[in-house]
């Protein structure tokens, strides 16, 4: 059986990062997504070879989405208003793509290059943005997961409404990484 005209990878992973969008990457299905696509599901098996593989592609491209607009947001901008603008576009990210973000949180699988080296190359963004605060290596890696760990914090509650007081989120978000900006001294290490 032929692969049909104009389906190919690229189509089933922007088909389905739409899906994941609005179900969670749980919910995305391979009949499902052969049903937005108006195929029969045993016509994805040309393109991808299951659901695992698709996760897995989604990753990537998740992986690959959030390095673009956080690389964008630092056009024109270093030191502390360079955390600020990847911060925040990693926060409006993770809010308007909570599906897609949501592929991203996985540690990359052992083996498979694609998944590694989009993982490996949005580390070294935030790694380089980070580099002017000479924490060494192992602190600036420590710096990294201590700011992802808040901006997804942060990501998560928003996107789950857990932020119910009337406070401006955009100022809790500039006071949070003005915190983290302030203390992040003590994840200097000599190595």
């Amino acid at each position: 059986m032929s692969p049909r005209a104009g389906l190919d990878k690229r189509t089933l992973v922007l088909a389905a990062a739409e899906l994941t969008d609005e179900h969670g990457m749980e919910g995305v299905t391979l009949a499902l997504l052969a049903a937005k696509l108006g195929v029969r599901s045993p016509s994805l098996y040309n393109h991808v070879n299951g659901l695992k593989e698709l996760r897995t592609l989604l990753a990537v491209f998740g992986l690959e989405q959030l390095y673009a607009v956080m690389s964008a947001s630092l056009e024109g901008v270093s030191g502390e208003a360079a955390v600020h603008a990847i911060s925040k576009a990693y926060v409006t990210f993770a809010q308007q793509h909570p599906g897609l973000y949501e592929t991203t949180l996985q540690a990359p699988e052992q083996g498979n290059a694609e998944l590694e080296e989009a993982g490996a190359r949005t580390l070294q963004l935030i790694i380089s943005v980070l580099s002017g605060y000479e924490l060494g290596s192992t602190g600036g890696l420590h710096a990294v997961r201590g700011l992802r760990s808040i901006l997804h914090g942060f990501a998560a509650l928003r996107n789950k409404g857990g932020f119910g007081m009337p406070l401006d989120l955009e100022d809790s978000l500039t006071r949070l990484i003005d915190s983290y900006i302030a203390g992040i001294g003590c994840m200097r290490t000599v190595d």
